[in-house]
């Protein structure tokens, strides 16, 4: 899930430095390596991705702490395993409550409870970036998940964390937030999208 570097008070409070998942500033001399982040419409980030299993441990060692330095940097509060290029049901996610780090890694997340009580809320995506619109979600969701550690998790979060939360496991389905829109309002999305990325490729070119 993307930050609009314009208004981040609609997404979290504003960061005064970015955070690595031990809760240290990442600067220059950060050594993880970040991954590049795909954008829209690239296929990947429409396949459904698998779920993690025993064989997986050591990418998923590898990736979390560069998950986690490539959404502090983009800057995003969340990311999901298919907007790096691996399909696997794997996310990160950090609202930076007080803005201070308070990392969440989820492992295979499924959703197993939503509330009739619908919230509308601006969303954007680094895999969509600079592009935002109002998506109607339920206000409240129930998560299970396993941490790192293998230890089964659950979740009951409401406002932007239920959000973000959902956003992501829509990742993990192939579901980007322009297909909560109309077909109108996606269409617009995805056209101005491509013409903003036309456009940088054009002035990287000159």
């Amino acid at each position: 899930m993307g930050v609009d570097p314009g208004d981040t008070d609609r997404y979290m409070p504003a960061m005064s430095a970015t955070i690595s998942p031990t809760g240290s500033p990442i600067d220059s001399n950060d050594t993880v390596e970040r991954l590049r982040i795909l954008i829209a419409p690239d296929p990947v980030l429409r396949a459904k991705a698998r779920p993690v299993g025993a064989g997986d441990d050591a990418l998923v060692r590898d990736l979390v702490p560069r998950m986690f330095s490539t959404m502090y940097h983009a800057p995003g509060i969340g990311l999901a395993a298919p907007q790096v290029g691996t399909g696997l049901r794997l996310a990160v996610v950090d609202l930076m409550p007080d803005e201070k780090p308070h990392p969440i890694v989820l492992i295979n997340p499924e959703i197993i409870g939503l509330s009739d009580e619908l919230a509308t809320r601006e969303e954007g995506c680094l895999s969509l970036p600079g592009q935002y619109a109002d998506v109607t979600r339920p206000a409240r969701a129930k998560i299970r998940y396993q941490d790192q550690s293998g230890t089964r998790q659950e979740i009951e979060a409401d406002g932007l964390l239920a959000a973000c939360l959902q956003h992501e496991i829509d990742h993990l389905d192939g579901v980007l937030f322009v297909d909560h829109l109309s077909n109108l309002k996606r269409n617009m999305i995805m056209r101005r999208l491509a013409k903003e990325m036309r456009q940088k490729r054009d002035d990287v070119g000159r």
